[in-house]
């Protein structure tokens, strides 16, 4: 675990290697996963011309990260939250069921060309938590999250629309948000316009930190950094999946006020 820890808090990320107390989890929640995609109240996820997906808070789990009769989350990559971020007892999110197909990302209806081409080029980079708002989308903090974890629920390629993140930018992004908020009050930070800082952070980013694109099967999963800027790769033409596609389940359970999300290691 030690070197895991250094590995995240270093790079951003980590990977957990297979653990058959998550494929049980996985087992008995795939069902309910592929429930969702059936759901007609969560077909405004389904996006970019029936590629992805998004399904963002659909798994109806507990606030244990259980479901049907899949028990409580648990296991090695959990331990790891507790001991290294320390955060323990905590109310778990619905998670996102996040399914890619092949041919994403195709052009969506109202988009405008350079955000097809961000999503093409830059894998639609971001990091949680900066709400777009208004009718300019101006950025601002309004979720806390304490990291982001990712479950694969299926067998898929590596070019199968990976999750990318860009090592170590989230020390960037910390960096560029401390000084934004230098001397505010923290219950003002979530008021403050932070759209440039924000978009001068990712281009320092781009231009500095190495792209990883992350690969992994049913029981095992991948633990991201909260302030890393991170997004997902295009379907490569040579890539294969099964009838489920690129499924994969992300909790992001809001776990920090501002305070925290910014200092915490």
């Amino acid at each position: 675990m030690r070197n895991q820890a250094k590995h995240f808090f270093t790079r951003g990320w980590c990977r957990f290697v297979y653990d058959p107390i998550l494929f049980d989890w996985v087992s008995a929640s795939l069902a309910s996963a592929r429930a969702t995609l059936q759901d007609p109240q969560q077909s405004k996820w389904m996006r970019y011309q029936q590629t992805w997906f998004a399904g963002v808070n659909s798994l109806p789990n507990d606030a244990q990260g259980g479901i049907a009769d899949s028990g409580p989350l648990q296991g090695e990559a959990f331990d790891f939250i507790a001991a290294e971020l320390k955060l323990e007892n905590f109310d778990w999110d619905r998670a996102q069921v996040s399914v890619c197909y092949p041919g994403y990302p195709q052009p969506m209806t109202g988009e405008t060309a350079g955000k097809a081409r961000y999503r093409r080029e830059r894998d639609a980079a971001h990091v949680d938590g900066l709400l777009p708002e208004g009718p300019e989308r101006r950025r601002h903090l309004r979720e806390g999250h304490g990291f982001i974890l990712g479950i694969p629920m299926v067998e898929f390629d590596a070019g199968a629309s990976p999750f990318v993140i860009w090592e170590g930018s989230h020390e960037i992004m910390r960096d560029a948000f401390a000084l934004r908020f230098a001397g505010l009050p923290v219950e003002q930070w979530g008021e403050q316009d932070i759209t440039e800082v924000y978009h001068a952070a990712r281009e320092q980013v781009f231009a500095t930190c190495k792209r990883v694109e992350i690969h992994a099967r049913p029981g095992e999963a991948f633990l991201a950094h909260r302030l890393v800027l991170h997004g997902m790769a295009p379907w490569r033409e040579d890539a294969v999946a099964g009838t489920d596609g690129r499924m994969i389940c992300y909790f992001r359970p809001d776990t920090f006020g501002p305070y925290q999300w910014l200092n915490n290691p």
